[in-house]
């Protein structure tokens, strides 16, 4: 853990309330130093979030400085994320600070994506279209050919 130039209390304090502010908003902007340790620190609520149990529960509302916001995690976030292991915060470096040069970053949520479930065709529709291809489709094609034709010739006659 670093140390981010305060003492423990203010740094714990500081710490909570970025990461609430982050899973209420979704995303924050900060030094790089404090995105790295919101990011992990938000990263293992999303984890708690995803036990789902009271303990977990108890202790993500122990850090959690928000009850409005750890519902929320329970209930919306990590559902979200529950087939995904780890890397549910993402840390974009965007240059530095106008007045003291320090490294700044965004803090997202990671955004996922449903799966793509790949299903098999049944095998009714490959039945049907088998059926399709033996019906015989050329016998109306030629009957209506030859009636079309014959008015144009009665006409040259």
């Amino acid at each position: 853990m670093r140390k981010l130039g305060r003492t423990s209390a203010q740094r714990k304090a500081m710490l909570r309330g970025m990461t609430t502010l982050l899973l209420e908003k979704g995303k924050i902007e900060t030094t790089y130093t404090r995105a790295q340790e919101v990011s992990a620190k938000a990263d293992e609520m999303i984890t708690l979030g995803k036990k789902g149990d009271l303990s977990a529960y108890r202790a993500a509302l122990a850090y959690i400085t928000k009850e409005d916001v750890a519902k929320n995690l329970f209930s919306v976030i990590a559902p979200t994320y529950a087939n995904q292991n780890g890397g549910y915060t993402r840390v974009l470096k965007t240059g530095p600070r106008r007045g003291d040069a320090a490294e700044m970053a965004i803090v997202t949520l990671v955004k996922v994506e449903a799966p793509v479930v790949e299903t098999k065709k049944p095998a009714k529709k490959t039945a049907a279209k088998k059926a399709v291809k033996a019906a015989p489709v050329e016998e109306a094609a030629p009957a209506e050919a030859p009636a079309e034709e014959a008015p144009a010739t009665e006409a040259a006659e």
